[in-house]
């Protein structure tokens, strides 16, 4: 029984939105949790755009959250803040990353974040 699935598509303005709502949203619309097939064991066929990623709503407080990146290396751990990373690479890439965080730690987590696609 082959059965074809079409992509679904969602689209997800920021602007003017925390991030941690903007990157649950996400997460559990890739996840697929909003659909009447859902499986654990297999990617959701969506694929998830975030538009006005630089001009979501962080607050001041907020600002100074720590990312944390391991080299594997002694001493290769490295910590930067929200703000820095937003400077640095884009806020887009800070949303890419909670969203990444929020996504379940098994060999699908690369396959789902594939399907997201974050614009400033």
């Amino acid at each position: 029984m082959t059965e074809t699935m079409e992509k679904k598509e969602y689209t997800i303005d920021a602007k003017d939105k925390r991030l941690g709502k903007v990157a649950t949203e996400a997460a559990s619309l890739l996840i697929g949790k909003d659909r009447t097939d859902f499986s654990k064991n297999t990617v959701a066929p969506v694929t998830v755009k975030v538009i006005n990623a630089a001009a979501m709503d962080i607050p001041a407080k907020h600002k100074e959250d720590v990312y944390k990146t391991y080299s594997g290396y002694p001493g290769g751990q490295k910590e930067e803040t929200l703000e820095h990373l937003g400077k640095r690479l884009g806020y887009s890439e800070v949303l890419r990353r909670t969203v990444n965080g929020m996504l379940p730690k098994n060999k699908l987590q690369k396959l789902l974040m594939k399907n997201l696609s974050v614009s400033e």
